[in-house]
């Protein structure tokens, strides 16, 4: 699978790396140009290259989004037209500026800038030295990426995304109810858990 990456620091650069590894195409962007990445496509190998943010979303049939969520607007809503979108934004208020969400989830924020993607929030819960060294342990014990969207056959895409760089994919919903449960302060935010770990987590919530 083709796979485009906007953002290439922590989440990004380590998303790049294991879609790589499990063998998919990815072109990684950032805000400072394909030059700047040079080292960064080089350690990934052969599969990752580098590229504008918007040749990194017309080349994905899936997006990886990992920017400060303070750039959301600055996404170009064309090339990602049609594409699945991986949100894995978070909101943090310091950093951010104050954003009047009313009462949409980031997430359903983000579909009002992308009208025509598919987005699919992800890659948003967890710290990415665990992402970059957890993946692929067997059984009871593999750890949990969350997952939530309005579209079902997006959500599955990204499902088997998640399991093919060894971690195990838990639906947590929607983009509203499901999106909630994943963002900053919330049980599963930043809290390392296997499957049954997360399902007993999530139904207390």
């Amino acid at each position: 699978m083709n796979i485009g990456i906007i953002g290439a620091r922590n989440i990004g650069a380590n998303a790049a790396r294991l879609f790589a590894d499990a063998g998919h195409e990815v072109e990684i962007s950032n805000s400072r140009g394909p030059e700047s990445l040079a080292s960064l496509v080089e350690e990934i190998g052969a599969n990752a290259r580098a590229a504008t943010v918007e040749d990194a979303a017309s080349f994905g049939e899936v997006v990886l989004v990992a920017i400060p969520f303070w750039r959301y607007e600055s996404l170009p809503a064309e090339p990602l037209a049609g594409k699945i979108v991986v949100d894995a934004m978070n909101y943090y208020e310091g950093r951010d500026g104050r954003i009047d969400f009313g009462d949409l989830t980031s997430s359903e924020l983000l579909t009002r800038r992308l009208p025509d993607a598919r987005v699919v929030k992800a890659f948003n819960t967890m710290y990415y030295e665990t992402l970059r060294t957890e993946g692929n342990r067997s059984g009871r014990d593999r750890l949990v990426l969350f997952i939530a969207s309005d579209d079902e056959e997006a959500k599955a895409v990204v499902s088997r995304l998640i399991d093919e760089i060894g971690f195990e994919p838990v639906d947590t919903g929607s983009l509203g109810d499901g999106g909630r449960k994943q963002q900053p302060g919330s049980p599963i935010y930043n809290n390392p858990m296997t499957a049954g770990q997360a399902r007993e987590t999530l139904a207390g919530l």
